[in-house]
Order: C-alpha cells, then structure tokens, then sequence
C-alpha cells in the first residue's frame, strides 16, 4: 500500500509538528490508538510503541524516527506485523499564515501475523491521519490572522447601487406653491401682492 496526503494548514508548522512528534498524546485524540508510549528521544530521534486497537483489529508496532524540527521527521518500523513500513511527514511553511503539511505511507502486513481484516481497518486510519491532526490542531489554538500582506483582498457581498458621488448637507426648504386658480401675470407686471378683502358694495 502507498498513502500520500497533503493539505493547506492555516497553522504554522512548528505547531503542527509538535503534535505529529508528541506520540504519546496519540491517545487522547486518535480514537484508534489504545495506547503509545515514547521509547526514546533527543534532538534528532524519537522512538515510539503505538497499540491499535479499532472495530475488532487489535496489533502494535514499534518506529524509531528520525527528525529535523519543524520541518521533517521519518517513520522507520522496528517491530510489528508488517513485511514493509516506511515513510515520512513534511512540513513547508507557507508565507507567515500557515504551512503545507505532506504524509506519505508505504507499507505491507505479514499475513502470517495478523488477520485479514487488518489491511482495510489500518488503510482508514491512515487515511485520516491528516484531516485528524488538523482538527486537533484546531481545537488546541486558534488559526493564525493572516497578515494585511497574505491576506487576500476583501470582497464585498455585494454590489451596492449606484449612488451621486455627492450628496448635499440638507434640502432647501419648501418653496411655496401657487393657487391653481390664479390667474397668470401679464409680462412685465409686478408680482401680485397679498389678497384683499372683497368690497362692500
């Protein structure tokens, strides 16, 4: 079986590499993994026994990896049910908002240890062992704000009407209609002036 993965992570890589290195927290939110007890470690290896335990398949396995903080660690097996287990992570970070995260996988069981059910059980959990990072990763810190310089550009829901580019402060008052009725002013005569009472006759 050969596995690769990859994935855009809004986290930078230091963070998603200490989950990856941190075996022994496996348990906590891999729902596959029984236990995982750390071996060994220092500055450029780690050593780890994983137990899988998950719908019936129960096995363990032993890997002593080697590692370059943030950016890359092996998967070397030293014991377990398998003819072929190697692989690798590694982390790229991308500008100062997240990084890419690639895991590849190949391996091959030992038929002669272990049952027919393992190969399609441990095919799902490695399938999912990004998208499982991730998530952990999410809930432990909040995803990084992207710089004004990384982020893209906002883009507005919508598009507002169009509007005059200038508006004025406030309306004038209401000028004053005329009367309907009122008869239209000969050309050049002065403006009628306030109505007078009717004459008496």
């Amino acid at each position: 079986m050969d596995l690769r993965r990859s994935a855009l992570v809004a986290h930078p890589a230091e963070r998603l590499y200490t989950l990856i290195e941190a075996a022994e927290d496996y348990p906590k939110f891999l729902p596959w993994c029984a236990s995982a007890t750390i071996l060994g470690r220092d500055a450029g290896l780690v050593s780890a026994r994983i137990e899988v335990a998950w719908r019936g398949v129960r096995f363990g396995f032993v890997t002593v990896n080697e590692k370059r903080f943030p950016h890359w660690m092996s998967i070397r097996l030293e014991q377990g049910p398998f003819r072929r287990f190697e692989g690798e992570w590694r982390l790229t970070p991308l500008a100062d908002w997240g990084c890419r995260v690639e895991f590849r996988l190949t391996y091959e069981f030992n038929a002669a240890l272990i049952g027919p059910l393992a190969a399609p059980v441990f095919a799902h959990l490695t399938d999912t062992l990004v998208d499982a990072f991730v998530r952990r990763a999410d809930e432990l810190g909040t995803r990084m704000t992207l710089s004004p310089a990384a982020a893209p550009p906002a883009i507005p829901a919508a598009i507002p009407a169009a509007v005059p580019a200038s508006l004025p402060a406030a309306l004038p008052p209401a000028l004053p209609c005329a009367a309907p009725s009122a008869a239209p002013t000969a050309a050049g005569a002065p403006p009628a002036g306030p109505s007078s009472p009717p004459l008496q006759e």
